[in-house]
């Protein structure tokens, strides 16, 4: 299992547009991705999970990532929120 904190840089946060490539982005993995924020935990592979977790410009999440290719899709996922996840 790994975990990293990350701060979100979007504008708008983690609404449906972003939500959307940060879902399509984890679902390439096998492992289990989620990310826990305050004190809940969404699955990174749900839209209406990561969505349901309100996440803002500024807050930090931290991913855990748990399977075979646990590390790869952590620097995936890292990476895809630096840059802004499209936007």
């Amino acid at each position: 299992m790994v975990r990293q904190k990350v701060v979100i840089k979007n504008p708008t946060g983690l609404h449906l547009r972003p939500a959307g490539i940060l879902c399509k982005e984890a679902m390439q993995f096998k492992s289990l991705i989620t990310f826990t924020f305050r004190d809940s935990t969404a699955n990174a592979k749900s839209v209406l999970s990561v969505l349901g977790a309100c996440v803002k410009c500024g807050d930090e999440i931290e991913f855990v990532c748990e399977g075979e290719d646990e590390e790869e899709a952590l620097k995936t996922l890292i990476a895809a929120i630096e840059n802004g996840l499209g936007e």
